[in-house]
């Protein structure tokens, strides 16, 4: 095989890929519950985009998340958010009643999450009782099946989060110190005294699996692919942390040395100061990274193609020392590199991986994308900054990237257009070939953009599509509260847009054809 074939190799895309897709987390699916979740109004959304003649659906992390709902700050990297389980399918298991779940009415326009996650808790204890008086005994045999299954991080994760219950809402690290450290002796005791709550959890995290599954397959069916989303870093008050504590950076009492961030950039001009622990590289290199290679192998139980967040990260991470008082005070030390993308490449047979590389991207960062063929990101927000050599203006791209008029943690474009200086705006306009007063709907004219690129995978949030302001904003990085609330109308999901995506997208040749080859970890 000669060295180009063989890159080829590495990549999702076939040469001649073209596609498209949206991107819409879970949470802003509309449902009479407070939250979206994975049940009809997802099986409805996934049969919108196929009219729409889309090929991708892209979600955020669908890891249990913290007090600050982040999907980026996941509890664990193997568990669901149990908060996304549909009452719908578990009325139409029998687990529940529709009794069960009147009575309550809901924000439509975001999600209220002092309200929404008792309610959740409420009706999986419910389910879990009625399970446990008989009500569909014929699944206990598939229940045990996958405890025994999942048993390798599914114990852990029970017990943390039974221990949690117990101690309340404080750090891990905040427990009697042999329970934070995960001594064997302490973990034995508590296993024994919270057996029925750890039970309750896996039961929870067995119902996310079954129906993530059958929304799976629906989407399968319809020839739609899931895109998800994988944080590099994981959350200091974690199981991960807690129960691999020799895979991070943490001392003797499982505080961290050091703590994750990025310095200055686009986004935050202080820089971001995350504040998650960091991994010890040495030490996973020791066990030829099993932890990341069942990590990964887990999210491929759910979706098609990882984006890897902060990608940067693997060739150098941002080390801020603990107690800093910004993410300035840091420095960048080196990540594992190649070394760990060829144990990957051989232990899940491909590398079905987007990277994630914006911001602050080195050579030795694009090199480590390009020696294994990864696509790239480009975010057309980024481009308009009057050089005409910006690697975000679409006659710039390479085929083997991914586009997107802007991502979640951007404004919506016409927020960003609005927010805009006039020299800037002036730029914008010229390059779209814009009148100074507009004319029209600016999200649209970068959709347009997207699609007639050569990028094999155009993608643009659903806000845009709607040409929405700032308020339908999904996150703004750095600012900790008020963030992952926002929420789609039913309205929003159907209508003239289905029917005004569906000809952009076959205008610009990326409807699905039945030879389009997309190359996943199996092929």
């Amino acid at each position: 095989m000669d060295e180009a074939a063989k890159s080829d190799a590495f990549s999702p895309f076939a040469p001649e890929y073209r596609a498209a897709g949206v991107l819409l987390h879970v949470t802003a699916l509309p449902t009479p519950y407070g939250i979206g979740d994975m049940g009809p109004s997802a099986c409805w959304w996934i049969d919108r985009l196929v009219d729409a003649g889309q090929s991708w659906w892209q979600v955020l992390p669908l890891g249990p998340t913290g007090s600050r709902h982040s999907p980026y700050e996941p509890l664990s990297s193997f568990a669901a958010n149990t908060t996304l389980i549909s009452p719908d399918w578990l009325i139409e298991d029998g687990l529940l009643l529709h009794a069960d779940c009147a009575g309550r009415t809901f924000s439509t326009d975001f999600v209220d999450y002092d309200q929404v996650v008792p309610f959740k808790q409420y009706l999986l204890e419910r389910a879990w009782h009625n399970f446990q008086r008989g009500s569909r005994a014929d699944l206990r045999a598939e229940f045990d099946r996958f405890c025994r299954e999942r048993a390798a991080w599914l114990d852990d994760f029970a017990l943390f989060m039974a221990l949690k219950l117990k101690h309340g809402p404080v750090q891990y690290t905040l427990w009697p110190e042999p329970l934070a450290r995960h001594e064997r002796g302490a973990l034995e005791v508590a296993r024994s005294e919270l057996a029925e709550a750890a039970e309750q959890v896996r039961f929870s995290q067995f119902l996310a699996a079954r129906q993530w599954r059958r929304l799976r397959d629906h989407a399968r069916h319809r020839g739609l692919r899931l895109m998800g989303d994988l944080p590099i870093f994981v959350s200091l008050d974690s199981c991960d942390a807690w129960a691999h504590r020799d895979l991070f950076l943490l001392d003797n009492h499982c505080r961290p040395q050091v703590l994750s961030g990025v310095p200055p950039d686009y986004f935050c001009p202080d820089g971001q100061f995350w504040g998650n622990p960091l991994y010890d590289w040495e030490a996973l290199q020791r066990t030829g990274y099993r932890w990341w290679i069942d990590r990964l192998q887990a999210q491929l139980e759910w979706i098609d193609l990882v984006r890897l967040d902060h990608f940067r990260g693997f060739e150098a991470a941002w080390h801020v020392r603990a107690g800093a008082l910004s993410a300035r005070e840091g420095e960048w030390r080196p990540g594992p590199g190649a070394a760990f993308f060829s144990a990957l490449q051989r232990e899940l047979g491909g590398l079905p991986f987007v990277a994630e590389d914006l911001g602050m991207i080195t050579d030795p960062v694009r090199t480590l994308r390009d020696e294994f063929h990864l696509p790239g990101m480009r975010v057309l927000q980024f481009a308009f900054e009057g050089d005409p050599a910006n690697p975000f203006l679409p006659h710039n791209y390479v085929p083997n990237t991914v586009v997107y008029t802007g991502t979640h943690d951007n404004d919506t474009t016409r927020g960003w257009y609005d927010s805009l200086g006039e020299w800037q705006k002036q730029h914008v306009d010229a390059y779209l070939d814009r009148p100074a007063n507009g004319r029209g709907e600016v999200a649209w004219e970068l959709i347009r953009l997207a699609w007639m690129s050569v990028a094999a995978l155009s993608i643009v949030p659903l806000q845009d599509l709607h040409n929405l302001n700032t308020t339908a904003r999904f996150n703004r990085p750095g600012e900790p509260d008020g963030n992952w609330r926002w929420r789609a109308t039913g309205d929003m999901l159907a209508g003239g847009m289905i029917e005004r995506l569906r000809r952009l997208t076959e205008f610009s040749n990326r409807r699905p054809e039945p030879n389009a080859k997309f190359l996943t970890a199996r092929d």
